[in-house]
């Protein structure tokens, strides 16, 4: 059983994966299905050595895993509640999105 802080722990390892635009289109995209790095680097439009380095992070974090199939190297979501969690989350934050109730927002770049 996870304590609180464990729970943080991983929310907060969640959300530094999230902060990075190529993490996000990584998973997205993995939340699609599975897929060696070079076709990821080719959807993405992005060298294999910066690609390299975001599964890296993803790995580290425990969102993705790395499976050998024959001589290549095949990535998924280490967990398929992840894809739902990524669709739940991306409802919530684009419902906030729509309904912005803070008027000074954009003045003070909170929201």
């Amino acid at each position: 059983m996870l304590t609180l802080a464990s729970e943080i722990e991983v929310l907060a390892r969640f959300g530094r994966a999230l902060a990075d635009p190529i993490r996000c289109r990584l998973l997205l995209a993995l939340r699609e299905a599975p897929a060696h790095p070079s076709d990821l680097a080719d959807a993405l439009g992005i060298s294999r050595t910066r690609l390299s380095n975001h599964l890296a992070c993803l790995r580290d974090c425990g969102l993705v895993v790395a499976v050998p199939v024959g001589r290549r190297t095949r990535y998924e979501l280490a967990d398929p509640r992840l894809g739902h969690a990524l669709d739940d989350l991306r409802t919530a934050v684009v419902a906030v999105e729509a309904d912005r109730t803070c008027a000074d927002a954009e003045e003070k770049g909170c929201c």
